[in-house]
């Protein structure tokens, strides 16, 4: 890091800085105000902070690192970001119409005070023992590489940067709430797409084009069936990512992360109003179409350069093997030139923090709405938005805490929390599905549904746990199916499983009273409501979603 480098990010900061006084001399009076920015978001902020909110360290480190290492097959997950469509046009009539603040608290009014709290805790705790965890890892990852310091003052760099990178987040987060995490965005995301795409010129020009890259990637036979590191849809018999699975679990997780996660919809529930709603998730899907070229092509460019350069470029682990993780931040060091060097680790400084800042305001909300304001409904809305700066601090201690244990999991980062959400997804997918599209799902059925979705991963995890320590475990059907049996496969069987128990409950229990389901299931909408739906779109929103799901089809062709 040279003085330019320097002067670029302090430019950097000092921007953000006056972003976030600014933000902090608007009025967060209310709980509206502090989660979901007075509801007055327009399509660029929405778009922009879906988009920057995103991406974070799972892409910089891990789904570089994953290209690094096994090339093309995680694209599936990226590329299932068309979803964000499904949002827009299926999911937002519903949740602006039922007035909501948070994900739990649309079950509630669909099924049951019991499904909102399942959620809530599913939610919460998710995000600390992964998004928030694996986050505050990468990021002190990445500044370790990207700045080559081992110690500062004695103490190790990772801790400096993993910490310091936490508190700027946490602060500017508390103060600030939605409108940080909104109008932050507008700045990071240009930041993050010009650094990015910066460092796939240059890596492309370092391998000797797009011909060469493709043909040192597609060299390497990646498994016994023949496939290559270019190959995106891969043998059935494959042990990591079968087609079939990766298709099947890449949609749910899609279909659950991008319509139901509070972390990704509190962003368009922030919106003014339908149109700018929509408009915000078309902007969102654009921008999530990039993620491909410009982290996971990266990863597999630095696997080529490091095969040109007879494995010169890439560092070692302790075992002595490559490092892939360190793709990115490896390029960032090694081949971009001063200045632009700052620029690119302000993008990475961008990426993290809006990841960072939207997992604390959605933690926070999710405690202090559904769990605190239903003990204590007559707290005042001053009183709320304070419950919900302390609840920021815990969650950023806790994730602090859960970082000697995402150390220990290094090279495996973007698939340990695909794993993970592999799990969570079915359970919450089946039930926010049914819930929309099928009057008769009854109140006992989504609760059900849910538990039957948690306590399926806590015993798929408990067994992937105890296995992984007891080497030498006896071969039974249980090994078979909670260990052995395929990642991907398994969460497809999971959301059949999930599916069944909610519809077979349904028809077992009461159905929902007219009444209770109006306006939040397919069908029920008074004719104001779907006159307001009508209203809110023209053909240029359906022109620019089928133009999505075109470039999405394309990529499929390029790459099958």
């Amino acid at each position: 890091m040279q003085s330019l480098d320097w002067l670029v990010i302090g430019v950097f900061c000092v921007i953000l800085i006056s972003i976030v006084i600014w933000v902090m001399r608007q009025k967060n009076d209310n709980s509206a105000d502090y989660f979901l920015g007075g509801r007055d978001a327009t399509w660029i902020a929405i778009g922009a902070s879906i988009f920057a909110s995103n991406i974070g360290s799972e892409h910089l480190i891990g789904l570089a690192g994953t290209g690094a290492s096994s090339g093309m097959a995680m694209a599936h997950w990226e590329i299932q970001g068309w979803m964000i469509l499904i949002l827009g046009w299926v999911f937002v009539p519903f949740y602006m119409r039922s007035m909501v603040y948070t994900m739990p608290e649309f079950l509630e009014k669909r099924y049951n005070p019991q499904s909102r709290t399942i959620l809530s805790g599913i939610s919460l705790i998710s995000y600390v023992l992964t998004k928030v965890a694996v986050t505050v890892y990468a990021g002190g990852l990445v500044f370790q590489q990207v700045f080559g310091i081992k110690e500062l003052w004695g103490i190790d760099f990772f801790w400096i940067a993993a910490i310091g990178l936490v508190l700027i987040t946490a602060i500017y987060t508390i103060v600030g709430g939605m409108k940080s995490v909104l109008y932050t965005s507008i700045l990071q995301t240009p930041i993050l797409l010009l650094g990015s795409i910066i460092i796939l010129v240059l890596g492309l020009k370092a391998v000797g084009g797009w011909d060469e890259f493709m043909s040192t990637c597609s060299a390497v036979t990646i498994n016994d069936y023949g496939d290559k590191m270019t190959d995106l849809i891969r043998d059935n018999r494959d042990p990591q990512y079968p087609w079939l699975g990766a298709l099947i679990t890449s949609a749910v997780i899609g279909f659950w992360y991008w319509c139901t996660d509070q972390y990704i919809v509190q962003r368009v529930l922030s919106g003014k109003n339908e149109k700018e709603a929509r408009r915000g998730t078309i902007f969102g899907a654009y921008l999530k179409l990039l993620p491909v070229f410009i982290f996971l092509i990266p990863g597999m460019i630095a696997y080529a350069i490091n095969v040109k350069t007879g494995g010169a470029f890439l560092p070692l682990d302790n075992a002595g093997n490559v490092l892939s993780d360190a793709a990115f931040p490896t390029l960032v060091s090694k081949l971009l030139p001063a200045g632009l060097k700052g620029l690119v680790v302000c993008g990475i400084l961008a990426a993290l923090m809006s990841s960072l800042a939207s997992l604390f305001n959605s933690s926070s909300m999710l405690f202090t709405i559904d769990f605190y304001k239903r003990l204590k409904p007559n707290t005042s809305e001053k009183n709320l938005v304070r419950i919900g700066q302390i609840a920021t601090v815990v969650v950023v201690v806790l994730g602090i805490l859960w970082i000697p244990i995402m150390r220990s999991i290094g090279n495996v980062l973007y698939n340990y929390l695909q794993d993970v959400q592999s799990l969570l997804a079915p359970g919450i997918a089946s039930v926010f599905l049914l819930g929309i599209c099928w009057k008769r799902t009854s109140a006992k059925a989504g609760q059900w549904g849910l538990v039957t979705g948690l306590v399926i991963a806590i015993i798929r995890l408990g067994a992937k746990v105890y296995y992984s320590i007891v080497t030498d475990a006896a071969q039974t059907w249980f090994k078979a199916v909670f260990y052995d049996f395929n990642w991907l496969f398994f969460s497809g069987c999971m959301l059949i499983v999930c599916l069944l128990t909610v519809i077979i409950i349904s028809l077992c229990t009461e159905a929902p009273s007219a009444e209770k389901i109006q306006g939040l299931v397919f069908g029920t909408a008074t004719p104001e409501q779907k006159a307001a739906s009508r209203a809110s779109w023209n053909h240029w929103d359906v022109i620019h979603s089928v133009i999505i799901i075109a470039i999405t089809v394309a990529f499929y062709w390029y790459f099958w």
